[in-house]
């Protein structure tokens, strides 16, 4: 059933009984088996987040970000900075548990508690982080506490144009919407939107997936996969 009926006999939503706007993500420390989510501090994380992301990768790194390249170091601590201050977006640093080490960063955006719906992006993850279980860790963890705060729905949005977001949205569950053309002017030039979705319905296979890839089972000797993401029944 996808909707009901009102006394004019006109289709309108289902009813949500007992529905309360979920509180904004609090901003402590998320913690995983690989990897944890620590709010951004620049004098705790910068040096290691410009050595991982900036000084280790190139100018394509950013490309499809509203900011960036940066030129130097302390252009990169500004930009951390007013990063680090703001609410909405919420910051968070992605911490290696075994080194300690900021190795890359995420953050919700477009909290929208009154219609239970946040969105996670400003992704940039290190040379260290990329494709590594930690990174998809990451992503499960921040996913798993929006839902555990009470939201409906998780968004992922990216350029249309960048192939390498839109396949991690699809590997890691989220279903692709539409395309909002002309959604955006990003440095000058059109953006059109890919849109992608987790609901709530949706979280409970996607958590045991995550769960289950997760799991050190999954992983041979060598650290590889043993099943997919993708293949554990989600």
């Amino acid at each position: 059933m996808t909707h009901a009926e009102n006394e004019l006999g006109q289709p309108i939503g289902l009813p949500l009984p007992g529905w309360v706007p979920p509180p904004a993500p609090p901003r402590t420390t998320m913690e995983g088996r690989l990897c944890r989510l620590e709010p951004l501090v620049v004098e705790r994380h910068g040096d290691a987040l410009y050595e991982a992301i900036v000084a280790a990768k190139g100018a394509a790194h950013w490309t499809y970000l509203p900011y960036g390249p940066f030129a130097s170091a302390t252009a990169f601590r500004e930009w951390l900075a007013q990063a680090a201050g703001t609410a909405d977006p919420l910051f968070f640093s992605i911490v290696g548990q075994a080194s300690g080490q900021a190795l890359g960063l995420a953050a919700y955006q477009r909290i929208t508690p009154e219609s239970g719906a946040i969105e996670v992006g400003h992704l940039s993850f290190g040379r260290p982080l990329e494709r590594t279980p930690a990174a998809t860790e990451a992503m499960y963890v921040m996913m798993k506490r929006a839902f555990e705060l009470g939201y409906r729905r998780y968004e992922w949005k990216c350029d249309a144009l960048n192939a390498a977001s839109r396949r991690a949205a699809e590997r890691l569950g989220f279903r692709h919407e539409g395309i909002f053309r002309q959604h955006k002017v990003n440095k000058g030039r059109n953006r059109d939107t890919a849109w992608y979705s987790v609901i709530d319905g949706e979280w409970p296979l996607l958590r045991d997936a995550f769960e289950r890839w997760l799991s050190p089972d999954n992983f041979d000797e060598h650290g590889r996969q043993r099943a997919s993401l993708r293949g554990l029944g989600r």
